[in-house]
């Protein structure tokens, strides 16, 4: 290395680069290929954000932002199976040859999520050709002040002025769940109670910091502000005096042979429909009340309320685990739930060497997914990833907190 010149130091970099510019642009290939077919179907993950971000050992903000410019520069397809163009094709075969890196290619896909709708097709591609071939000697500071200019031009008149004269604003909410089983929220709030929901949420969304142990947090501060949003919500359904306060009890009603082959799907509250594996990880809450239905749908049993895990014995999961206990999670004891490592289906019975906090995400994944959990000899729980996230399995712990043996 010593003897090689400047120049061919030079060379050998410029070489490398775009060596990783193309290898980012393959990756983005098989990402969009798995999102396509649906990494749940394939992997067991609520998301390919929490899927990728296992399999490289980074955050979820991290892994989305490869997602996000996967999506872009590859094709999809469409529900009846013909292809869905890709929506920056130009930039997708710029990087794929290596001339261009990621940070050039995010640029050009926030630019063309910016043209406006009236712009035709063929000036759009025009615009996005002129970007790529810019930015092949370019910094990306200078491909974002042409796309500026360029979205000038597109749209000289500029957004429409406000109504000088708005009618009177009251405050509305709306809530509609979708077919998903997610909801639709929007309105708007009086200053005064939109004051009071921004004192609540603005602490609870406040970002991570990052620490030794831990990423960056880069959550979008919409992400921060809706998980902010369900933590409040679940404070205060915790209220007593609260009306509706208390965890909700729901009704959950599953045929035995479903609920223990996880295949299937339940009843919940007698309203909605949820799979089988989803009724095993409501099982895990002490406020689920679960009835186990027969072939004959005749009941077999009806469990209690508070049958599973004792206020006392809640306060030594949480003296033991300190949190949810997934590795690297920072979630608190209020955001988490007892998890029965043996499920009570299969004979596990409510004791701390059988229990441990999972925070919503992660026990949804634990429940899902091909993780495991185990407690070890020293009392403390830690988790053995599939082979896929490491091929020699090799347990984890969250180093977040600071367990105590009980």
């Amino acid at each position: 290395m010593w003897r090689r010149s400047g120049r061919e130091l030079a060379d050998e970099v410029r070489t490398r680069l775009e060596s990783l510019w193309r290898l980012d642009a393959e990756l983005g290939k098989y990402l969009a290929e798995i999102e396509t077919r649906g990494v749940s179907e394939l992997y067991g993950y609520g998301s390919t954000a929490a899927w990728f971000a296992h399999m490289a050992r980074m955050s979820r903000g991290e892994a989305k932002k490869y997602l996000d410019r996967a999506h872009g520069l590859n094709p999809g397809r469409n529900i009846d199976g013909t292809e869905l163009p890709a929506t920056a094709p130009a930039t997708r075969a710029a990087a794929l040859d290596g001339e261009i890196g990621p940070h050039h290619s995010d640029r050009i896909l926030h630019f063309l999520k910016k043209v406006p709708a009236f712009v035709s097709d063929e000036d759009r591609s025009s615009a996005e050709k002129i970007l790529v071939e810019l930015a092949r000697h370019a910094t990306p500071q200078e491909v974002v002040k042409a796309a500026d200019e360029i979205l000038a031009r597109m749209d000289q008149d500029g957004k429409e002025p406000k109504d000088p004269d708005p009618p009177e604003r009251k405050p509305e909410l709306r809530l509609r769940q979708r077919k998903d089983g997610w909801y639709d929220i929007d309105g708007q709030l009086d200053p005064i109670t939109g004051t009071r929901l921004s004192t609540i949420l603005d602490p609870l969304a406040t970002p991570r910091p990052a620490g030794e142990d831990r990423w960056p947090d880069l959550r979008s501060p919409s992400q921060r502000y809706g998980e902010a949003f369900g933590e409040a919500i679940a404070m205060l359904a915790n209220v007593p005096d609260v009306p509706g306060g208390n965890r909700a009890q729901l009704l959950v009603t599953v045929t035995l042979e479903d609920l223990k082959s996880k295949l299937g799907t339940a009843c919940l509250d007698m309203v909605s429909t949820i799979t089988a594996t989803e009724a095993r990880m409501l099982a895990c809450d002490c406020h689920v009340i679960p009835a186990v239905l027969s072939t004959k749908s005749e009941p077999l049993d009806l469990g209690r309320a508070k049958r599973l895990v004792t206020p006392a014995l809640r306060k030594a999961l949480v003296i033991r685990d300190g949190g949810c206990a997934f590795p690297g999670c920072h979630r608190k004891p209020r955001h988490c739930d007892a998890h029965h490592i043996t499920l009570w289906t299969h004979g596990g019975h409510t004791i701390l060497r059988n229990l441990v906090l999972l925070c919503g995400a992660h026990h949804r994944l634990l429940h899902k997914a091909n993780w495991t959990v185990r407690i070890a000899e020293d009392g403390l729980p830690e988790f053995i990833p599939p082979d896929y996230v490491d091929p020699l399995r090799t347990p984890r712990r969250n180093n977040l907190h600071v367990p105590t043996i009980v």
